[in-house]
């Protein structure tokens, strides 16, 4: 069942529960696939489903520890030409690991969160030129992202065996 975000929690609780209801979409559309259908590239862009979630699982890495001066697992992030590996898993990748590591970014993430006040600051990781950003603004920046590419998994798993479904109404 989804999450509801309270309609009078306070402005970090909200903004996680709702982060955490496109998580948990996200995951939902992985839901009963085997490790092919898991990583068919069904879009222009060759992006798949286990793509996807190596992706978010870096961005959690990124804007919650890397951001805020917490150590984290190496990050899949290397660009070749417009190629980012982040999104594209190779063939000696194992859809558990990816799974595992994405679970991994989840609970780093939440513990971040979970530890700073919703005004902590850090500088920014990757593509935003060191900015000083507030744990609010990584909140946001991350539903977001997990919003986003919740939407290109309904649009993946549609593609892949018809499936389709609104998980945050369940």
């Amino acid at each position: 069942m989804a999450k509801h975000v309270p309609f009078l929690g306070s402005e970090k609780d909200s903004l996680r529960t709702a982060l955490d209801r496109h998580r948990d979409a996200v995951l939902w559309k992985l839901e009963g696939l085997d490790d092919d259908q898991l990583r068919r590239p069904v879009a222009p862009s060759n992006m798949s489903l286990l793509g996807l979630l190596k992706h978010l699982a870096g961005a959690e890495l990124g804007w919650f520890c890397l951001t805020f001066g917490r150590e984290c697992e190496p990050l899949p992030f290397e660009v070749e030409g417009e190629k980012a590996s982040d999104w594209y898993v190779a063939a000696d990748e194992q859809t558990k690991d990816i799974l595992n590591f994405y679970a991994g970014a989840r609970t780093a993430a939440d513990e971040a969160i979970e530890s700073l006040d919703i005004d902590a600051t850090g500088t920014a990781f990757a593509f935003f030129d060191g900015a000083t950003v507030s744990l609010r603004w990584a909140l946001i920046h991350m539903l977001e992202e997990v919003a986003r590419h919740a939407g290109h998994a309904d649009l993946l798993r549609e593609s892949i065996d018809g499936f389709t479904g609104d998980h945050n109404w369940g």
